[in-house]
């Protein structure tokens, strides 16, 4: 009878081994991936704040002037060719 229950607290004990030992690999793998996604988030912290840097340099008012009268050869007009048009009466802006 003692040798059943030495038997089966061993069977119980090496259950439990099993387990610890798996829930410790699975808690490493998702360490792992943890630590993946933040080298991912950081990069993509990096890469939107190069991004915003090319989008405030392409959408300087300096620059987009050279490109429309270069590139596009577009010019101000002259102040005669202006007309101001006043709004409707009655109508909110």
């Amino acid at each position: 009878m003692r040798h059943k229950i030495n038997a089966a607290l061993a069977l119980v004990l090496l259950a439990c081994a099993i387990a610890v030992i798996s829930a410790r690999h699975q808690a490493r793998t998702l360490f792992v991936e943890l630590q993946a996604a933040q080298r991912e988030a950081r990069e993509l912290d990096i890469e939107w704040g190069r991004l915003l840097l090319e989008q405030s340099t392409w959408a300087m008012h300096s620059r987009i002037e050279v490109v429309a009268h270069h590139q596009l050869h577009m010019a101000a007009p002259d102040a005669t060719r202006i007309h101001l048009i006043a709004p409707a009466e009655g109508r909110q802006p």
